[in-house]
């Protein structure tokens, strides 16, 4: 089986706030805010850099942001959607879909030192906020929590290697680690009450592509962002 997956749409009930944590040898930072979903209080914890300068998080944060998905998310239910096993839009796949197309480059996050001036922290927290004054609606696609209520995972979720590849046995999936998948990445989507909206999607720089079917990272991948080698037969330009 793969790993609880879907998005949130509603809106946010509490101011986010910075977060470090632990990983191994870096400090993770997460904006945290509360999310009132079918009157619940949600956690959502957006990944937005690391402590670690060889492993920071390319992002993309569009402020006019246009793609179908915004007329199908629109006319969605508030609430909790999962899409668990899903292979198709609403589902989000950086590699096997066009989200990211006409979205430009790619840009590295500041190494982070739980400074709320730092990228992309300042310029998400300035959207969020806007979420707030406008009532606006959010949409927060990732991992639902396997204990309580709440979402994480908002960045790409396959193209990592070591602990985190997606290992395959005899009775299905190995669900005993956070393992890569395809058809689960994560984004954070903002109606701002205009034509395009605002998007944030993220990665981190030891996430490769492409992926094959299990959403670990093929013998040819490169990071994202970096286009892998042409084959022998066609010359580069």
């Amino acid at each position: 089986m793969t790993l609880a997956y879907g998005y949130v749409k509603a809106k946010i009930v509490s101011k986010p706030v910075l977060k470090p944590s632990r990983h191994r040898s870096e400090i993770q930072y997460h904006l945290h805010f509360g999310l009132l979903v079918q009157g619940a209080n949600w956690d959502v914890a957006v990944n937005v850099g690391t402590s670690d300068s060889d492993d920071l998080l390319k992002y993309k944060l569009i402020y006019d942001f246009r793609h179908p998905i915004i007329a199908q998310l629109a006319q969605a239910d508030q609430g909790a959607s999962p899409l668990t096993g899903q292979d198709a839009l609403p589902a989000l796949d950086y590699c096997r879909s066009d989200l990211l197309a006409n979205t430009g480059d790619w840009r590295n996050s500041d190494v982070m030192d739980g400074s709320v001036e730092a990228e992309p922290v300042a310029s998400l927290l300035r959207l969020l906020t806007s979420a707030v004054q406008q009532q606006s609606p959010v949409y927060v696609f990732g991992r639902f929590y396997s204990e309580g209520n709440g979402i994480h995972d908002a960045h790409m979720n396959q193209g990592s290697t070591g602990s985190f590849l997606h290992r395959k046995v005899d009775v299905g999936d190995d669900d005993s680690n956070d393992h890569n998948d395809i058809w689960q990445d994560g984004a954070v989507l903002v109606d701002l009450g205009q034509l395009e909206w605002a998007a944030y999607f993220a990665a981190f720089n030891k996430q490769l592509v492409p992926t094959d079917e299990l959403g670990n990272p093929t013998e040819q991948a490169r990071p994202i962002g970096i286009a892998a080698p042409l084959p022998e037969h066609l010359p580069a330009e």
